[in-house]
């Protein structure tokens, strides 16, 4: 008994050594923080609120996950929260070293669990969160409108960065990006919680100057003022290049030779873009990667010979084809993203073969995502109903329909995009059809495209 005991409390010793930092004496003698942050860090160092590391570290871009930050703001709030104990979150240990700061800093409505009622202890802070944090932890507000590449469309996450923004928390990257999603680091918590706390720290809010910036899409209508009951003063074309030097909500206020007024934000990028239609077409997995592999076929080859055909169909119509692969290679998902991206395209299609444990299992379904703009979510769900219609019509399989997933070629692809899975490389009889009919499917996903691009065109 005496043995587990001891166990028991070098495990937990163990967990907090893992998780909170050993405390330095100043930011000086940590041998990693940049020197322009040094201050900020020092203050909250000598606060108590924030540590180095033993080996004389301050690991500046590790990741903060949320019960760590709950310690912190904690700290730095002054909550009561060094004792360990019960919370309202069925996810907090009673043991765990943050749970007296996270039941705190929820009875003050500073830090708040997720809709399902978990407070996913170990997940990392975002630094959207962190706007939520700091408004409500300092009582934020602002007026004043905040112009980021990637706002959030959301009311409630757009006006939380505004706050901190506006309050000389943040001014953003220097692309013109807040990064919403992104994990915060310990150097970025460690400058906006320092700012929040002491004003001789906070920056100048940024001034919103002219940005030079391109239409997305054609017959864009300009309007008089910020919202579709305004008047349409004229119209704007895809590649068009404008300046913008103001935002209202979803709405940018640009300026062309000819012309001044209003445009949503959704078909507007700081990327030049082409006139003419681009599309990345992403054949799934390749090289070591093969995909789902059955009755003697691999999905990597599969999607690469559709994919091929695809790209002779579109380019036999005009349409540009930029091809993540057009060989039997590797490419991360991170990069078949970027590939488009980079290449100016307006739309992403990736193609794949579905399987399953069960050889029964069959028919073709279509993927978009839920996440992005509004454009591109609409887009999106469009594009997917329409090579879905297309696939069904002419392989005659299963329609399993248009569905959503957050797959991450998906989720984080600022185009309309959508995934396709054609059929089922588990079940022989469609891995028969789908592998002898390679030139009939790329045919049809081709005719889903085009009518996508004649909807976009009314």
């Amino acid at each position: 008994m005496v043995k587990k005991e001891f166990y028991l409390l070098f495990s937990f010793l163990l967990v907090i050594l893992v998780f909170l930092p050993i405390k330095s004496t100043s930011a000086q003698t940590l041998s990693d923080i940049p020197e322009n942050y040094k201050a900020e860090v020092n203050y909250l160092i000598e606060r108590g609120v924030v540590a180095g590391y033993e080996n004389g570290e301050f690991r500046p871009e590790r990741f903060l996950t949320r019960e760590e930050t709950a310690t912190m703001i904690g700290k730095a709030l002054g909550l009561n929260g060094e004792k360990p104990g019960k919370t309202v979150f069925p996810d907090v240990s009673p043991t765990s070293f943050a749970s007296g700061y996270i039941q705190s800093a929820n009875e003050q409505k500073v830090l708040m669990g997720y809709t399902d009622g978990t407070f996913k202890p170990k997940n990392n802070m975002t630094r959207l969160e962190m706007a939520y944090l700091l408004t409500s932890a300092f009582k934020l507000s602002s007026n004043q409108d905040v112009y980021y590449v990637d706002m959030p469309s959301g009311k409630g996450a757009s006006q939380v960065i505004k706050n901190i923004t506006n309050a000389g928390i943040t001014d953003g990257y220097s692309d013109g990006t807040y990064r919403p999603n992104n994990d915060i680091t310990r150097i970025e918590f460690a400058v906006m919680l320092a700012r929040a706390l002491n004003p001789e720290f906070k920056i100048q809010p940024p001034q919103y100057t002219p940005v030079k910036m391109y239409v997305t899409d054609n017959n864009l209508n300009i309007r008089k003022g910020p919202g579709t009951q305004f008047e349409v003063l004229g119209k704007l074309q895809k590649g068009d290049e404008i300046i913008s030097y103001s935002i209202e909500g979803d709405w940018i206020q640009i300026k062309t030779d000819n012309v001044a007024g209003y445009v949503h934000k959704a078909y507007l990028s700081t990327e030049k873009v082409s006139a003419d239609r681009v599309i990345t077409i992403d054949p799934g997995h390749g090289g070591s990667d093969p995909g789902a592999v059955g009755n003697g076929l691999k999905e990597k080859d599969i999607v690469l010979s559709v994919g091929l055909y695809l790209r002779d169909y579109l380019q036999e119509a005009g349409i540009k084809v930029v091809m993540t692969r057009s060989t039997d290679v590797f490419i991360s998902l991170d990069e078949r993203v970027k590939i488009a991206e980079r290449a100016g395209a307006d739309t992403f299609v990736s193609l794949h073969m579905n399987s399953a444990t069960s050889t029964s299992a069959s028919g073709t379904e279509t993927y978009s995502s839920t996440s992005g703009s509004s454009y591109k979510v609409q887009s999106s769900k469009k594009l997917s109903e329409f090579i879905q219609e297309r696939l069904i019509d002419t392989l005659g399989t299963k329609d399993r329909g248009e569905k959503t997933e957050e797959f991450k070629v998906l989720k984080t692809n600022s185009l309309p995009s959508v995934l396709v899975e054609m059929g089922f490389i588990s079940n022989a009889s469609e891995a028969k059809l789908i592998s002898t009919h390679q030139k009939e499917t790329a045919e049809a996903i081709y005719l889903g495209i085009l009518d996508y691009y004649k909807w976009l065109e009314k």
